[in-house]
């Protein structure tokens, strides 16, 4: 929610504000919890749509597309890029 009230707050300025959730990804957050733990990164794999735990490379895309024109329309929206977790 706090991305509402940013969007609505510079979108006079041609400034828009999203916020990027991603899923489980395999990283040092938690102490590289998904990436080193093998029954947790099944866990999670089991867990998501497409059968396996995100990588940092399956987040940058979706950040890209955001920044790019194509998505000036955009803005005070939650983007979940977790792999269909828990769908």
């Amino acid at each position: 929610m706090p991305s509402w009230y940013l969007a609505k707050e510079l979108a006079p300025r041609g400034i828009t504000v999203n916020v990027v959730a991603p899923g489980a990804i395999e990283t040092d957050f938690l102490g590289g919890a998904v990436r080193d733990n093998p029954a947790l990164n099944r866990a999670v794999a089991e867990n998501t749509a497409l059968g396996r735990t995100g990588v940092p490379e399956d987040i940058g895309p979706m950040i890209a597309a955001l920044l790019s024109d194509a998505n000036r329309w955009v803005t005070a929206q939650r983007i979940e890029v977790s792999g269909g977790m828990y769908l």
